[in-house]
């Protein structure tokens, strides 16, 4: 997989991708991660990337421009699947949007920064807009970042147990039970003896029972 990232502060993804799963698959060629600063792109002299809106309002917008020649040139080098802008009014990144992804070839994403970005961009280049959630950052780095991790670490080959993703809270509409490791016993809190006993199908059924209790607990709308 190929990601691209247009930005005006790259350094920031970049330093939250440059570590533990993320780092092993960037050895292992399993992915590329190829960062575009916007204000490069910016055709005048002052590098300028940014605009007061069209009709008035407060609040600055990241110009057609620069954004638009560094897509072209993208694209005039190879097909992407996806070209994507993270917004707070996109789709909401669900586990299901990450498995989807994860299978695109080449992406391109897109983090706005001041008011947005110019509605043409996203009319006639963007194929996708994803939201973290329903509140606003002051860019859309860490949104970045926090997509490229949840379909990363999806790639075969990228986790070390490929099965530890498939039971990932989310994965069957549900949370994920508890899990205990060693010692058995600290100062007196204790690992459930059903998970010391190696009667697997009797610790299957309580992982399941747990596992269903917490989202009705916790995320009863996922039920």
């Amino acid at each position: 997989m190929r990601i691209d990232i247009l930005s005006l502060f790259p350094e920031i993804i970049k330093s939250s991708l440059e570590y533990s799963i993320i780092k092993k698959a960037l050895i292992k060629d399993l992915i590329s991660i190829n960062y575009h600063n916007i204000r490069d792109h910016s055709n005048n002299k002052q590098k300028k990337v940014d605009d007061y809106q069209y009709g008035g309002g407060s609040g600055m917008v990241l110009m057609i421009q620069p954004i638009y020649d560094c897509i072209k040139k993208l694209k005039e080098e190879r097909n992407y699947t996806n070209i994507i802008y993270l917004t707070p009014d996109g789709e909401k990144l669900e586990q299901s949007t990450s498995n989807k992804f994860s299978l695109s070839e080449n992406i391109i994403l897109i983090c706005g920064h001041y008011k947005g970005i110019d509605q043409r961009i996203r009319e006639h280049l963007v194929t996708d807009e994803i939201s973290i959630g329903d509140y606003v950052l002051s860019g859309g780095e860490l949104a970045a970042a926090v997509f490229c991790d949840s379909i990363i670490r999806l790639i075969p080959g990228v986790l070390g147990d490929e099965s530890s993703a498939l039971t990932d809270s989310f994965q069957d509409n549900r949370l994920s039970e508890p899990i205990y490791t060693r010692p058995e016993n600290y100062e007196g809190l204790k690992v459930p003896k059903i998970l010391v006993s190696g009667n697997i199908k009797e610790i299957e059924r309580w992982r399941d029972k747990k596992s269903l209790e917490r989202t009705k607990k916790y995320r009863p709308g996922m039920l």
